[in-house]
C-alpha cells in the first residue's frame, strides 16, 4: 500500500529509532479510517523510543501519553522537544499491566507491535486496560502474527532467528479471536490481516543493529511467508 503520511519519517535518523518492522507504516495502515477525534487524549501503549507517538501527534492531531516500560522518559522527552511536539506528547514510564492513569481518562488507546507481549491474557482488557478508557473510546492495535499458527511443527526457517519461546508471541487471527471474545467490556469492531508485511520488514532489515541483523537469517530463508501483521479494533461499551 501507499504510505503518504509516513514518507517524511523515513530518514536514517528516525528509522534508527525503530525497534522492529516499521511501526510508522503500521500506524498509518492501522489508523486508516479511524474514529478518534482530533485533540483526543490517546495512550500510545508500548511506545518504545517515541517515534509512533510523534507520528500520531503530528499527523492526526492527538494529545499523546507515550507509555513504555523499557525506554527512559527523559531521553524521549528530548526527542519530543527536537521534533516540536513536547506540548502534545508526554513520556510516561509505565508497565502495561499497572498503568498509572486516572480511571476513564483516555479517549483512545493505540498500540503498535507491542500488545502481543502483555495482552495475550483473556482478562487483560477488562482488568488492566479498559478501566482507563472512557465509554465509547476506541482501541486500535496491531500485533505481529502468523498467517496460520505453526507452533506444532515450526518451519526450520523461523528457528534460524527465533526460539520456540520467542515465536510463542506470534499467533494467527483465530488465536486472537479466542482471546478477544473473552472481553466483556468492549465490542470487537475488526480483526483482520493487514497489508503491511513485506514493506515494514524491509525497512527493519536494512537497519544495522544486532536485532535486525539477527532477524535477517530467518527472513532471507523465507520466513516472511509465514508471518503477517494483525489489526484489532475495539470500542469500549
Amino acid at each position: 500500500m501507499n504510505y503518504p503520511k509516513s514518507e517524511k519519517y523515513q530518514t536514517p535518523a528516525l528509522l534508527a529509532k525503530i525497534m522492529g518492522p516499521n511501526p510508522v507504516k503500521l500506524a498509518e495502515e492501522l489508523l486508516t479510517g479511524h474514529q478518534i477525534p482530533e485533540n483526543a487524549l490517546v495512550c500510545d501503549l508500548g511506545s518504545g523510543q517515541g517515534l509512533t507517538s510523534v507520528f500520531v501527534a503530528k499527523e492526526y492531531g492527538f494529545r499523546v501519553l507515550a507509555a513504555d516500560l523499557w525506554s527512559e522518559p527523559e531521553e524521549n522527552r528530548k526527542f519530543f522537544e527536537a521534533m516540536g511536539v513536547s506540548n502534545r506528547v508526554e513520556p510516561v514510564k509505565a508497565d502495561a499491566c499497572d498503568l498509572p492513569f486516572e480511571r476513564e481518562s483516555l479517549d483512545a488507546v493505540v498500540s503498535f507491535d507491542s500488545y502481543n507481549y502483555f495482552g495475550r491474557d483473556g482478562a487483560y482488557l477488562d482488568e488492566k486496560l479498559l478501566p482507563f478508557v472512557k465509554p465509547g473510546g476506541m482501541l486500535y492495535i496491531t500485533v505481529p502474527g502468523m498467517k496460520r499458527d505453526v507452533h506444532d511443527n515450526i518451519p526450520a526457517c523461523l528457528l534460524l532467528s527465533w526460539t520456540p519461546e520467542q515465536l510463542d508471541y506470534l499467533h494467527d487471527t483465530v488465536y486472537w479471536g479466542n482471546i478477544l471474545e473473552q472481553c466483556r467490556g468492549a465490542e470487537l469492531i475488526e480483526l483482520s490481516e493487514m497489508e503491511s508485511n513485506e514493506e515494514v520488514w524491509d525497512d527493519w532489515l536494512r537497519q544495522e543493529n544486532e536485532y535486525a541483523v539477527g532477524d535477517r537469517k530467518s527472513m532471507s530463508a523465507g520466513a516472511g511467508a509465514y508471518l503477517n501483521f494483525i489489526k484489532i479494533v475495539l470500542r469500549k461499551k
